[in-house]
């Protein structure tokens, strides 16, 4: 016995509901797909769209999402289309179209219908929600490797403090009695150099102390007025000829306008210093070394940049932990970034690094100004001209 009519209409209504739950759970399945990612849904998600409307075998879909698009093989524009938004945050990151590439009569909305009207907006508040969750999940991941890499630097500076100071003291024997052997009158040549490698190793050591010893803050920053130019001059200074042998030419941009700022000139050498040496070693065949400064607003800024081997994403990513580094053992400690970092922090800077392999590396470096900071000229001001 045939259907009438209206069972008909039932029942492909019927079928029509039942193709949009089943998308609707299909994409729910996706978004729960362990390992999947943000554009592997959303992919997917283009894919589940035709089935679920009308007219399957001439549908077609496509979402744009953060300028990124998905598409279904058949997709093209000018079609007939249903679209909606993807709204995050109130504010328009994408949307969802659905298009059939052949004409089809005249329904509900153009040729779809009020079912699909619904079906294609719920579809547009998932992939929303889809994308908030997994923004809180990677937000709630950043904070817990920030309390893990704060625990971690907390331990690692308690032992850092501990070793330093037992070795300060019989390192200071050895530096003090190496010099005072120095000093007898008549060494043979080959004891007057074996002491001073003693001396030199000594002093090296007790530079690699003096970074353990402000990594674990027990060396306060002694801050008074001071040049920054100076200061970059001076670490210039010790490091001309290092480059000359390497090949390397220094390119000073340093502003005649720069005012003085409150602190601990030991430590700006030394934030300057470390920054310079390793782009030194970044350049091994020669190269150029950049160094600027100049005022922006409340700030000095320090740049340092080089053109050698540069640094690979997950290089860059641990350059500021401690003890890390891709140096052969003899060449670093993993330090000297760390120190840098706890340094400028310490007088209440910041620093940014932009890096890729075969492209060099830049360092920049803000530090506050001093209250009332004069420039050479005496002009007393915190603003750039």
């Amino acid at each position: 016995m045939g259907r009438t009519d209206g069972e008909r209409e039932q029942y492909a209504a019927l079928r029509e509901r039942v193709k949009e739950l089943t998308c609707l759970y299909s994409l729910a399945q996706l978004a729960e797909r362990p390992g999947i990612t943000l554009e592997e849904i959303l992919h997917g998600t283009a894919e589940l769209l035709p089935p679920a409307w009308q007219y399957p075998e001439i549908a077609a879909a496509r979402i744009t999402f953060n300028g990124r698009v998905y598409v279904t093989a058949k997709f093209r524009e000018g079609g007939q289309t249903q679209s909606a938004p993807i709204v995050l945050g109130g504010q328009r990151r994408g949307g969802i179209d659905v298009v059939y590439i052949e004409e089809r009569p005249k329904l509900d909305e153009g040729p779809f219908l009020k079912e699909e009207r619904s079906l294609i907006d719920a579809i547009a508040r998932q992939v929303a929600l889809i994308v908030e969750r997994r923004q809180a999940d990677e937000e709630r991941f950043r904070l817990q490797e920030q309390l893990r890499h704060a625990d971690r630097l907390a331990t690692i500076g308690q032992l850092a403090a501990g070793v330093a100071h037992e070795l300060n003291e019989p390192l200071s024997h050895i530096l003090g009695f190496a010099q005072l052997a120095q000093k007898y009158p008549r060494l043979p040549d080959q004891t007057a150099q074996d002491l001073q490698k003693i001396v030199d190793t000594s002093l090296h050591a007790r530079q690699i102390i003096n970074n353990l010893m402000l990594f674990a803050r027990q060396k306060p920053p002694q801050k008074v007025q001071v040049d920054l130019n100076a200061a970059v001059e001076e670490g210039l200074s010790f490091l001309a000829s290092r480059c000359a042998r390497s090949g390397i030419t220094i390119v000073r941009a340093l502003s005649s306008e720069l005012p003085e700022i409150t602190a601990d000139p030991s430590q700006l050498r030394q934030v300057f210093v470390n920054l310079a040496v390793n782009a030194i070693q970044a350049m091994p065949d020669g190269g150029t070394l950049e160094v600027t400064t100049r005022q922006s607003g409340g700030h000095i800024l320090l740049r340092v940049e080089d053109n050698g081997i540069g640094m690979s994403e997950p290089v860059l990513k641990n350059i500021f932990i401690p003890f890390f580094t891709t140096k052969d053992v003899k060449e670093g400690t993993g330090l000297g970034l760390p120190v840098i970092h706890g340094i400028v922090t310490s007088h209440g800077g910041t620093i940014h690094v932009e890096s890729s392999p075969g492209r060099g590396a830049r360092f920049d470096i803000g530090l506050p100004l001093a209250a009332n900071g004069k420039t050479k000229e005496g002009r007393t001001d915190g603003v750039a001209e």
